[in-house]
């Protein structure tokens, strides 16, 4: 017998959100009821884009819509904290998109508030759901190249981005880090979890965002990870894995990878590629059916995005603003000042 649609909501409409819902429409298991957006013509033109029944032009409609499973925060990070708080504070399930907030601060909120109304949360960290990408975890765990000694990975957008582009909006939480830098110290957290220690360099524009960072995270372990994020300058997005018995590669694309080099020492290398039949390498779907596997078994959280990794990830992004010295409109001198350096590596 056929489980019941998961039913969903999606708050806002901009490119994420419509990737996102094209996604969803494809799954026989998923119905997307409603939307929402500050402006009821964009609501409605979404709706009709994706045939969906139900189309308001505020946020809080959306929240208080009983008929939804599950929403979709697909705004600019710097909206999170607001709109995946209305929604969790209506008792609905939120998966929210990354990076999950600002700060981390302003997660421990939304971990809380979800906690307290017993609802789902889960930061839309499609990489960690990608089933390569779990490959690839699986082989680290079980020791295929030894213990982790360095793990590199970058991401960087050629640009240029003007400066009214949200990107260069320190009110939208603009800047390379919190949009692409939060996929390589997620690559690097996965593999190894919260750093001990955090460095970091960046070339900052006039309104006070990264325009590029370099970040070198260190663990008790001896482990390292040396990151690089950027909006001046396209890289190859790669990733590599290197341990005391062998390294991984990941030639491109590492956080929706098609294939990946094991090389172990004695060993001819071993390339894994990605099946065909879990769809487009870039195919969010895998994230939403994580989702929905998780509200089916009861679950408020999932162990393959768990909060307490999110949470992690957040503290890491402080330290690096911490060191490189951003701050974003109405966060307190410890967030992005310099001087929380020890307060963001302190695990909640």
């Amino acid at each position: 017998m056929a489980e019941r649609s998961v039913r969903w909501g999606i708050l806002a409409t901009g490119g994420i959100a419509a990737a996102f819902t094209a996604d969803l429409v494809d799954l026989p298991d998923a119905e997307v009821v409603a939307v929402a957006s500050r402006s009821q013509t964009s609501a409605d033109a979404f709706a009709e884009r994706f045939g969906i029944p139900r189309a308001y032009g505020d946020w809080n409609a959306l929240a208080e819509d009983g008929d939804i499973d599950v929403v979709y925060v697909a705004t600019p990070h710097a909206a999170h904290r607001a709109a995946a708080g209305m929604c969790l504070e209506a008792g609905r399930n939120v998966l929210c998109e990354k990076a999950f907030t600002l700060n981390s601060r302003e997660a421990v909120e939304l971990v809380a508030l979800a906690r307290a109304h017993g609802s789902f949360l889960m930061e839309a960290m499609w990489m960690y759901c990608n089933p390569l990408v779990r490959c690839l975890k699986a082989l680290v765990d079980d020791g295929a190249i030894g213990e982790v000694r360095h793990v590199q990975a970058d991401f960087g957008l050629a640009g240029p981005f003007p400066p009214a582009h949200r990107l260069r909006d320190p009110a939208q939480g603009g800047g390379a880090l919190l949009d692409l830098g939060v996929y390589p110290v997620s690559f690097a957290q996965l593999l190894l979890g919260e750093p001990s220690d955090v460095a970091a360099r960046a070339m900052l524009s006039p309104e006070g965002v990264d325009l590029q960072t370099g970040a070198l995270l260190s663990w008790d372990s001896g482990a390292l990870a040396s990151l690089h994020c950027s909006i001046v300058g396209g890289t190859a997005t790669s990733a590599s894995v290197t341990g005391s018995g062998g390294r991984i590669d990941v030639p491109n694309g590492f956080f929706f990878p098609d294939r990946f080099v094991l090389h172990r020492d004695g060993r001819d290398p071993e390339e894994f590629t990605a099946d065909p039949a879990d769809g487009p390498r870039n195919s969010l779907r895998h994230e939403a059916a994580e989702v929905m596997r998780a509200l089916r078994a009861g679950e408020t959280e999932s162990p393959l995005v768990p909060l307490e990794g999110t949470l992690a990830v957040m503290r890491t992004l402080d330290a690096i603003r911490d060191r490189v010295g951003v701050r974003y409109p109405g966060e307190t001198p410890e967030e992005g000042s310099g001087e929380g350096l020890a307060a963001a590596l302190t695990p909640a």
